[in-house]
């Protein structure tokens, strides 16, 4: 298994040979916004925070509702809600497609249902919140182009929910592998996702 190295994967290629979505439309210029979820938001968002193009990433809560958006709530199992990071980016700098790459290559493992290692339950799925039509059509033939492709060792169990709203998390989970880089699991689960994509991504990085 090809991600052995770096913490343990379902990838049977290179985190640089998972290929980049073949439709993957331009965007209107300024600010976009993408919302996704792989597992603890500590770690897709440590991710991300390295890329050029992204101009923030806020760690929240989407898929339930407004009364239980908060993390003892959310750790219960019972919100309906994912762990999620919300990405604000620069289409002309980087795309969405692009991000979605990225989430599959280097941020989580999407063969993985409703857990990611050792972290399990629904809060820890692996899904797609998108906001409008083009989002979902570039998620679902891309989800289709890795499948066929076969770059991973199971199916894909990512899936594709509608945004209908995004809630930030509490403040002490802003940033957070970045503010505590010796704490055990940022050093376990954090560290080596950042260390995956400067290995295999360095060009993209800000």
């Amino acid at each position: 298994m090809f991600g052995s190295r770096f913490g343990g994967s379902s990838l049977k290629v290179s985190p640089r040979e998972v290929p980049a979505p073949d439709y993957d439309p331009p965007q209107p210029a300024g600010r976009a916004e993408a919302v996704l979820a792989g597992g603890c938001f500590w770690c897709t968002e440590a991710v991300y925070r390295e890329l050029d193009g992204v101009l923030a990433v806020v760690s929240g809560y989407s898929g339930g509702s407004a009364e239980t958006a908060d993390y003892g709530t959310v750790c219960t199992g019972r919100s309906e809600h994912a762990e999620v990071i919300q990405i604000a980016y620069d289409p002309a700098r980087v795309s969405y497609g692009e991000l979605l790459r990225i989430f599959f290559a280097v941020a989580h493992d999407p063969t993985q249902l409703n857990r990611q290692g050792n972290d399990v339950g629904p809060q820890y799925r692996s899904a797609i919140f998108y906001a409008d039509a083009e989002q979902k059509a570039v998620a679902e033939r891309y989800i289709a182009q890795l499948d066929a492709a076969g770059v991973y060792t199971a199916p894909i169990v990512t899936r594709l929910e509608t945004l209908a709203a995004f809630f930030e998390a509490e403040a002490y989970h802003q940033n957070y592998a970045a503010l505590h880089p010796g704490q055990p699991y940022i050093q376990a689960v954090s560290t080596p996702k950042v260390e995956k994509l400067r290995a295999y991504f360095g060009e993209a990085l800000r």
